[in-house]
Protein backbone atom coordinates (compact mmCIF):
# COMPACT_ATOMS: atom_id res chain seq x y z
CA UNK A 1 0.00 0.00 0.00
CA UNK A 2 2.80 2.40 0.93
CA UNK A 3 4.69 1.50 -2.24
CA UNK A 4 1.62 2.26 -4.34
CA UNK A 5 1.34 5.65 -2.64
CA UNK A 6 4.98 6.44 -3.41
CA UNK A 7 4.50 5.42 -7.05
CA UNK A 8 1.45 7.69 -7.38
CA UNK A 9 3.36 10.63 -5.88
CA UNK A 10 6.27 10.10 -8.27
CA UNK A 11 3.93 9.91 -11.27
CA UNK A 12 2.25 13.16 -10.18
CA UNK A 13 5.61 14.90 -9.82
CA UNK A 14 6.67 13.68 -13.26
CA UNK A 15 3.42 14.87 -14.83
CA UNK A 16 3.37 18.20 -12.99
CA UNK A 17 6.89 19.45 -13.54
CA UNK A 18 9.58 17.11 -14.79
CA UNK A 19 7.89 16.09 -18.05
CA UNK A 20 6.96 19.69 -19.05
CA UNK A 21 10.54 20.77 -18.32
CA UNK A 22 12.08 18.11 -20.54
CA UNK A 23 9.56 18.69 -23.31
CA UNK A 24 10.57 22.37 -23.49
CA UNK A 25 14.27 21.52 -23.39
CA UNK A 26 13.87 18.91 -26.10
CA UNK A 27 11.87 21.30 -28.27
CA UNK A 28 14.54 23.97 -27.86
CA UNK A 29 17.21 21.62 -29.20
CA UNK A 30 14.98 20.23 -31.93
CA UNK A 31 13.24 23.34 -33.25
CA UNK A 32 15.76 26.12 -32.84
CA UNK A 33 18.59 24.80 -34.98
CA UNK A 34 17.13 26.29 -38.16
CA UNK A 35 16.93 29.79 -36.64
CA UNK A 36 20.65 30.11 -36.07
CA UNK A 37 22.45 32.80 -38.04
CA UNK A 38 26.04 32.18 -39.05
CA UNK A 39 28.83 34.23 -37.46
CA UNK A 40 26.59 35.40 -34.63
CA UNK A 41 26.04 35.01 -30.92
CA UNK A 42 23.02 35.81 -28.79
CA UNK A 43 24.17 37.09 -25.41
CA UNK A 44 21.57 36.75 -22.68
CA UNK A 45 21.76 37.68 -19.01
CA UNK A 46 19.65 36.36 -16.12
CA UNK A 47 18.91 37.26 -12.50
CA UNK A 48 19.24 41.06 -12.67
CA UNK A 49 18.99 43.92 -12.70
CA UNK A 50 21.56 44.44 -9.98
CA UNK A 51 22.67 47.76 -8.50
CA UNK A 52 26.15 46.36 -8.02
CA UNK A 53 26.79 44.88 -11.46
CA UNK A 54 24.28 45.61 -14.23
CA UNK A 55 25.38 49.18 -14.89
CA UNK A 56 29.00 48.05 -15.26
CA UNK A 57 27.88 45.34 -17.66
CA UNK A 58 25.91 47.89 -19.68
CA UNK A 59 29.01 50.08 -19.83
CA UNK A 60 31.01 47.17 -21.25
CA UNK A 61 28.35 46.28 -23.82
CA UNK A 62 28.13 49.91 -24.91
CA UNK A 63 31.91 50.12 -25.23
CA UNK A 64 31.90 47.18 -27.63
CA UNK A 65 28.66 48.14 -29.40
CA UNK A 66 26.94 44.92 -28.34
CA UNK A 67 23.20 44.45 -27.93
CA UNK A 68 21.97 41.72 -25.59
CA UNK A 69 18.84 40.29 -24.02
CA UNK A 70 18.18 40.64 -20.30
CA UNK A 71 15.84 38.22 -18.56
CA UNK A 72 15.03 40.23 -15.48
CA UNK A 73 13.56 39.26 -12.12
CA UNK A 74 10.50 41.51 -11.89
CA UNK A 75 10.91 42.35 -8.19
CA UNK A 76 14.49 43.47 -8.89
CA UNK A 77 13.35 45.45 -11.92
CA UNK A 78 10.80 47.29 -9.79
CA UNK A 79 13.61 48.37 -7.44
CA UNK A 80 15.84 49.52 -10.31
CA UNK A 81 13.69 51.42 -12.84
CA UNK A 82 16.60 53.59 -14.02
CA UNK A 83 18.56 50.49 -15.07
CA UNK A 84 15.55 49.15 -16.96
CA UNK A 85 15.22 52.49 -18.72
CA UNK A 86 18.87 52.42 -19.68
CA UNK A 87 18.51 48.91 -21.11
CA UNK A 88 15.64 50.13 -23.28
CA UNK A 89 17.40 53.32 -24.32
CA UNK A 90 20.53 51.43 -25.39
CA UNK A 91 18.64 48.95 -27.55
CA UNK A 92 18.68 45.84 -25.41
CA UNK A 93 15.73 43.45 -25.24
CA UNK A 94 14.10 42.85 -21.86
CA UNK A 95 12.45 39.53 -21.11
CA UNK A 96 10.97 38.04 -17.95
CA UNK A 97 12.72 35.68 -15.53
CA UNK A 98 9.90 35.35 -12.95
CA UNK A 99 8.84 37.58 -10.07
CA UNK A 100 11.28 36.44 -7.36
CA UNK A 101 13.34 33.61 -8.88
CA UNK A 102 11.67 30.57 -7.36
CA UNK A 103 11.98 27.13 -8.91
CA UNK A 104 8.79 26.17 -10.79
CA UNK A 105 9.29 22.50 -9.88
CA UNK A 106 8.06 23.24 -6.36
CA UNK A 107 5.45 25.95 -6.92
CA UNK A 108 1.68 25.59 -6.70
CA UNK A 109 -0.87 26.65 -9.29
CA UNK A 110 -1.82 29.75 -7.29
CA UNK A 111 1.79 30.81 -6.77
CA UNK A 112 2.60 30.38 -10.46
CA UNK A 113 -0.46 32.39 -11.47
CA UNK A 114 0.42 35.21 -9.04
CA UNK A 115 4.06 35.13 -10.14
CA UNK A 116 3.14 35.90 -13.74
CA UNK A 117 0.43 38.40 -12.83
CA UNK A 118 2.69 40.45 -10.55
CA UNK A 119 5.57 40.25 -13.00
CA UNK A 120 3.55 41.44 -15.97
CA UNK A 121 2.02 44.28 -13.96
CA UNK A 122 5.46 45.49 -12.89
CA UNK A 123 6.89 45.28 -16.40
CA UNK A 124 3.91 47.19 -17.79
CA UNK A 125 4.44 49.89 -15.16
CA UNK A 126 8.07 50.13 -16.28
CA UNK A 127 6.99 50.52 -19.90
CA UNK A 128 8.36 47.16 -21.02
CA UNK A 129 6.36 45.06 -23.46
CA UNK A 130 7.41 41.56 -22.49
CA UNK A 131 7.52 39.04 -25.32
CA UNK A 132 10.09 36.55 -24.02
CA UNK A 133 10.30 34.36 -20.94
CA UNK A 134 13.03 32.25 -19.40
CA UNK A 135 12.11 30.25 -16.28
CA UNK A 136 14.58 30.09 -13.37
CA UNK A 137 16.86 27.07 -13.81
CA UNK A 138 14.97 26.30 -17.02
CA UNK A 139 12.26 24.52 -15.02
CA UNK A 140 8.56 24.46 -15.86
CA UNK A 141 5.39 23.07 -14.38
CA UNK A 142 2.01 22.54 -16.02
CA UNK A 143 0.78 25.90 -14.79
CA UNK A 144 3.89 27.65 -16.13
CA UNK A 145 2.95 26.35 -19.56
CA UNK A 146 -0.59 27.70 -19.16
CA UNK A 147 0.61 31.15 -18.08
CA UNK A 148 3.12 31.35 -20.93
CA UNK A 149 0.28 30.79 -23.39
CA UNK A 150 -2.04 33.15 -21.51
CA UNK A 151 0.41 36.05 -21.86
CA UNK A 152 1.50 35.03 -25.36
CA UNK A 153 5.16 34.71 -24.37
CA UNK A 154 7.94 33.03 -26.32
CA UNK A 155 10.09 30.75 -24.18
CA UNK A 156 13.83 31.18 -24.64
CA UNK A 157 16.26 28.66 -23.17
CA UNK A 158 19.98 28.50 -24.05
CA UNK A 159 22.69 26.59 -25.87
CA UNK A 160 25.72 27.52 -23.75
CA UNK A 161 26.41 28.14 -20.06
CA UNK A 162 29.73 28.87 -18.38
CA UNK A 163 28.71 28.18 -14.75
CA UNK A 164 29.51 31.82 -14.05
CA UNK A 165 27.40 31.80 -10.88
CA UNK A 166 29.76 29.45 -9.04
CA UNK A 167 31.57 30.95 -6.06
CA UNK A 168 34.94 29.31 -6.73
CA UNK A 169 35.20 29.97 -10.45
CA UNK A 170 37.42 32.68 -11.94
CA UNK A 171 37.09 35.11 -14.83
CA UNK A 172 39.75 33.12 -16.71
CA UNK A 173 37.78 29.90 -16.34
CA UNK A 174 34.58 31.62 -17.48
CA UNK A 175 36.33 33.14 -20.49
CA UNK A 176 37.83 29.77 -21.49
CA UNK A 177 34.44 28.03 -21.20
CA UNK A 178 32.81 30.69 -23.36
CA UNK A 179 35.44 30.40 -26.07
CA UNK A 180 35.59 26.59 -25.97
CA UNK A 181 31.84 25.92 -25.79
CA UNK A 182 30.27 28.59 -27.98
CA UNK A 183 29.45 27.86 -31.62
CA UNK A 184 28.10 30.21 -34.24
CA UNK A 185 24.42 30.97 -33.67
CA UNK A 186 24.36 29.90 -30.01
CA UNK A 187 22.27 31.51 -27.29
CA UNK A 188 24.69 32.14 -24.42
CA UNK A 189 23.32 32.36 -20.87
CA UNK A 190 25.24 34.45 -18.33
CA UNK A 191 24.26 36.29 -15.14
CA UNK A 192 24.30 39.93 -14.08
CA UNK A 193 22.75 39.31 -10.65
CA UNK A 194 22.84 36.89 -7.74
CA UNK A 195 25.57 34.23 -7.72
CA UNK A 196 28.13 33.48 -5.01
CA UNK A 197 31.05 35.66 -3.89
CA UNK A 198 30.32 38.57 -6.25
CA UNK A 199 30.03 36.18 -9.19
CA UNK A 200 28.72 38.73 -11.75
CA UNK A 201 31.91 40.79 -11.40
CA UNK A 202 33.88 37.81 -12.75
CA UNK A 203 31.42 37.43 -15.61
CA UNK A 204 31.94 41.06 -16.61
CA UNK A 205 35.70 40.65 -16.39
CA UNK A 206 35.55 37.53 -18.56
CA UNK A 207 33.46 39.31 -21.18
CA UNK A 208 35.99 42.12 -21.24
CA UNK A 209 38.45 39.52 -22.55
CA UNK A 210 36.15 37.48 -24.77
CA UNK A 211 34.18 40.19 -26.58
CA UNK A 212 37.22 41.65 -28.41
CA UNK A 213 38.29 38.13 -29.43
CA UNK A 214 34.86 37.31 -30.85
CA UNK A 215 34.52 40.66 -32.58
CA UNK A 216 38.01 40.26 -34.02
CA UNK A 217 36.82 37.01 -35.61
CA UNK A 218 33.88 38.78 -37.21
CA UNK A 219 31.05 37.70 -34.94
CA UNK A 220 28.01 39.94 -34.57
CA UNK A 221 25.84 40.06 -31.46
CA UNK A 222 22.11 39.77 -31.90
CA UNK A 223 19.13 39.74 -29.56
CA UNK A 224 16.51 37.02 -29.22
CA UNK A 225 14.18 39.34 -31.10
CA UNK A 226 16.46 38.99 -34.12
CA UNK A 227 16.26 35.24 -33.78
CA UNK A 228 12.57 34.71 -33.15
CA UNK A 229 10.79 37.58 -34.89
Amino acid sequence: MFLNFIIIILVLILAYSIIPTYIYKFNHKLLNQDNKKEKSFYLTFDDGPSVEYTSSLLDLLKEHDVRATFFVVASFAKSNPSIIKRMKDEGHIIGLHSFEHRNALYQSRNYTKCDFKKSMEIMNELGVEVKYFRPPWGHFNINTVFEIKKYNLKTVLWDVMAEDWEGKTTSKVIAKKLIDRSKSGDIICLHDGRGKNEAPSRTIEALGVVLPIWKGKGYEFLTVEDRYE
